[in-house]
């Protein structure tokens, strides 16, 4: 595990190559990478690449490409994640031998029909902060046998953080962060991390062996990151960030999180919904310092 105690700043932006990068990943890189150079720092680039399912060599071309015609510089080699799954694999089985994860195999339609049949009760049902219903956990209490049972059963199931009790495990001080951006409602400072608003969060899936939250946090602390730079809409996830960095004791990362830009019709940028891609301001003309511009 890279000492980050005394070590010179230590920057990343890391894209999924499932799409192509549109102008809210060029803010996000442009200040990691400018405020690696402005402090004497390292800018990494790192590939999340995951979901083989959806991620693709070509976008992987397209985001280096993108980024040194932006004049953007990074250290060789890339980390891509495809690479290191028996990293996120060794993380998860600490945390299965604290008694912290449970394998649980309900679709969502029937998430979907649970929530539904409460809401019909007049019961109001948990919500993350990102407004999604919270998981039943209706394997959480099974024994050692019926567990076995789901993993052998056939059906796709996933690990889970059993959040009530990693919370307790995490023990010590409260969870806090260091946020020198702000979030959403103007948050910066010292933030209160509140990791149980998410629920049972998944770490991994039979088809993807491991989520965004344990990923990240494993290749944070292997790579020396000492400031997280990212966009606001991972503001609230970083309290799950802060608990497995906790319970896996690894190192806490400066935290950062940056406006984000959004289109006409108010909502942000996303590579689901096709925003223009970097590539396309490039095609029509324009220049880096016309995207620096527009942006920052």
């Amino acid at each position: 595990m890279a000492d980050t105690s005394s070590a010179q700043p230590v920057f990343r932006f890391a894209p999924s190559p499932n799409g192509l990068l549109h102008l809210g990943h060029a803010l996000s890189a442009m200040l990691n990478h400018d405020m690696a150079r402005a402090s004497g720092g390292r800018f990494l680039l790192r590939i999340e690449d995951i979901d083989r399912t959806r991620c693709r060599p070509e976008f992987e071309a397209a985001i280096s490409s993108d980024l040194a015609w932006l004049g953007l510089e990074w250290e060789q080699p890339v980390r891509r994640q495809s690479d290191h799954l028996d990293l996120y694999a060794s993380g998860l089985q600490r945390l299965n031998e604290m008694g912290l994860v449970y394998p649980s195999a309900l679709s969502r339609g029937e998430i979907k029909a649970a929530v539904a049949n409460a809401e019909a009760e007049g019961r109001s049902w948990p919500r993350d902060p990102d407004g999604t219903p919270l998981y039943p956990g209706r394997e959480r209490d099974l024994e050692t046998g019926a567990r076995n049972a789901i993993i052998a059963g056939g059906k796709p199931y996933a690990w889970r953080l059993d959040m009530q009790k990693a919370v307790l495990a995490a023990g010590g001080p409260p969870l806090v962060w260091q946020e020198t951006g702000s979030g959403p409602d103007g948050e910066t400072g010292t933030i209160k991390a509140d990791p149980a608003a998410w629920g049972d969060v998944i770490l991994s899936r039979s088809d993807a062996p491991s989520s965004y939250h344990l990923s990240v946090v494993v290749d944070d602390a292997l790579q020396g990151i000492t400031h997280v730079v990212r966009g606001r809409d991972l503001y609230h996830a970083t309290a799950v960030h802060r608990l497995l960095q906790r319970l896996l004791d690894l190192p806490e990362p400066n935290y950062h999180h940056h406006r984000l830009l959004l289109g006409a019709d108010g909502r942000k940028l996303s590579k689901s919904n096709r925003d223009t891609g970097i590539s396309a301001f490039r095609e029509a003309g324009r220049s880096p310092a016309d995207i620096r511009a527009l942006i920052l």
